[in-house]
């Protein structure tokens, strides 16, 4: 593949995989009541705690796939988060809706690992900081 079609297609992926935890983490702070109603009905303690920390690593790690900078770390702040996520919310394997988000999150997570080990891609701001090798 040409250069130029690679650079798109990062950002393209990047944008992809970034958009449900940037939509995820605003919806959060629109409706933090609702969140912690959420978590603690999953029986987690200290949701104002763990609600913050899921706002930051969302926010945060989106935003960094998206513009492309500090670009692994954000894919490990989101592959952090995507664990203990996936872990307390979706392993009701007897709910078929929970099944696939299950699964959806282990894709999601395969997606991030990618990131995380091939970068960003020749279109993003950790490029033009190492002079085009990300």
């Amino acid at each position: 593949m040409d250069p130029k079609r690679q650079g798109l297609m990062s950002v393209i992926g990047r944008v992809l995989l970034a958009t449900i935890f940037l939509l995820s983490g605003l919806h959060k702070i629109a409706d933090p009541a609702g969140t912690q109603q959420y978590m603690s009905a999953m029986g987690m303690p200290a949701t104002g705690v763990f609600l913050v920390g899921a706002i930051v690593f969302e926010l945060a790690g989106a935003l960094s796939l998206i513009l492309g900078y500090w670009t692994r770390v954000g894919a490990m702040l989101l592959i952090v988060f995507m664990i203990p996520a996936t872990a307390i919310f979706h392993t009701n394997f007897a709910d078929q809706i929970q099944f696939i988000m299950f699964l959806k999150n282990l894709a999601m997570t395969g997606g991030l690992l990618y990131v995380l080990a091939y970068g960003p891609g020749p279109l993003s701001l950790d490029a033009r900081v190492a002079g085009g090798r990300a």
